[in-house]
């Protein structure tokens, strides 16, 4: 996997920026994970867990 910064915008003078997780496609079968699947995230500490949200 992959993290990585790309720029999003610019107002004015001032630059936004929004990051990026690069999950192989592989992983993405595994789960069984769908293109527009909604996503929440949980951290604990150094941990970041990401899962399918429930609705």
């Amino acid at each position: 996997m992959k993290l990585q910064k790309q720029f999003s915008r610019k107002v004015r003078d001032k630059k936004y920026s929004k990051w990026v997780i690069i999950i192989p496609h592989s992983k993405i079968k595994e789960l069984g994970w769908k293109e527009g699947l909604e996503l929440e995230a949980i951290t604990d500490r150094n941990t970041l867990i990401i899962k399918k949200r429930n609705k």
